[in-house]
C-alpha cells in the first residue's frame, strides 16, 4: 500500500490539510487495509460499509471517530482514486449532540491544588486560563508568550484548520508560568517531553488531568477538554460577548460557540419563567 499511501498523502499536502488531519486520515485508511488484508482500492462499497459497522458494533468506537474514518475513506476513493460513485455510498452517522461538561470555579481550584507536580498544575492552569485545545497547549513554545504590559497574550500556532490566533494571558497565569520556568527551565517547548527535544505527548497531559481530578474527588467523566469548555462558559457568565469568545477559542463558526449559551448559569438564573409572569392564581 506504500504507493497508494504516498498518493493519498500528496493529495492532502496539495490541498493544505493540517498535519494532524493527514496523520489521522492515513491511520484510518491503514486500519481498513489491515482489517481486510487487502489494498483499499480493491474494496467495494459493501465491504467498506461492513468495516464501518464493525467499528461501531465490535470496536465500540464513538460515532465521531467512525465518521472520521468515513471521511478519510471518502477522500481516498473520490479524490485519490476517482471512484466518486463508490464514495457516495459511504454513509455518515448522525452524531448525538451532548452538552459539554463544565467544572465550577470551586472544582477548578481543587483541581489545581491537587495536581501532582508544578508542571502538571501549570499545564492545567494554562489550558483553562487560555481556553486552549489539548494539541495547542502541548505545542506551546516559550516564544509564544508575549508578556509586555501592552501586549499580554499567548500566540497559538497552527491551531485547528491550520490557523494562527492570539488568546488571553492573564497576569495570574503569567506569574505561574514564571514560577514554573524558574523551576523547570524549559528551553524551547513550554512543556517538553522527558527527553526535552519535543512537546509533551497528549496522552501524558490527559493523565495529568485525570490524576488531578481523581485526587480532587471531582466526579465529572469528561477529559482534559473540560477545561476549555469551562473557560468559554465562565467567560460568557462574566459578560464577554460571543464573537470575542469565538475568536479566543478559534472557532470557525459562531454556531459552534453558541452551544455555551446552554451552559452559562447567568443566562438561566437571570431569565424569568413565563409562569411567573401570570397574574395571581
Amino acid at each position: 500500500m506504500s504507493e497508494l499511501r504516498k498518493r493519498m498523502n500528496d493529495a492532502m499536502v496539495l490541498r493544505g490539510f493540517a498535519r494532524r488531519t493527514q496523520t489521522s486520515y492515513l491511520a484510518c485508511v491503514a486500519g481498513l487495509a489491515q482489517y481486510y488484508r487487502r489494498s483499499p482500492d480493491a474494496l467495494d462499497a459493501a465491504q467498506i460499509q461492513a468495516y464501518l459497522l464493525h467499528l461501531i458494533t465490535e470496536r465500540k468506537l464513538a460515532y465521531a471517530s467512525v465518521n472520521q474514518a468515513a471521511c478519510a475513506i471518502r477522500f481516498l476513493l473520490a479524490t485519490v482514486l476517482g471512484r466518486t460513485e463508490v464514495a457516495l455510498e459511504i454513509p455518515m452517522a448522525k452524531v448525538p449532540k451532548r452538552l459539554p461538561q463544565v467544572l465550577t470555579r470551586e472544582e477548578l481550584a481543587r483541581l489545581f491544588a491537587c495536581s501532582r507536580s508544578l508542571r502538571s498544575r501549570t499545564l492545567l492552569m494554562t489550558k483553562y486560563a487560555a481556553g486552549l485545545r489539548l494539541s495547542e497547549v502541548c505545542a506551546l513554545r516559550l516564544s509564544d508568550i508575549e508578556s509586555a504590559p501592552d501586549r499580554m497574550c499567548l500566540k497559538v500556532r497552527q491551531g485547528k484548520g491550520g490557523k494562527d490566533r492570539y488568546t488571553l494571558l492573564s497576569p495570574r497565569l503569567l506569574e505561574g508560568l514564571r514560577l514554573y520556568w524558574r523551576a523547570a527551565r524549559p528551553r524551547d517547548f513550554l512543556f517538553p517531553n522527558a527527553a526535552g527535544d519535543g512537546p509533551l505527548s497528549e496522552a501524558t497531559a490527559q493523565r495529568m488531568y485525570h490524576g488531578a481530578r481523581m485526587a480532587a474527588g471531582i466526579e465529572h467523566r469528561g477529559g482534559i477538554h473540560t477545561l476549555r469548555h469551562s473557560f468559554a462558559t465562565h467567560l460568557l457568565e462574566a459578560g464577554v460577548d460571543l464573537p470575542t469568545i469565538q475568536r479566543l477559542l478559534g472557532h470557525g463558526h459562531l454556531s459552534t460557540t453558541m452551544r455555551y449559551l446552554h451552559l452559562a448559569r447567568a443566562h438561566l438564573t437571570g431569565t424569568t419563567s413565563p409562569l411567573d409572569l401570570l397574574g395571581p392564581s
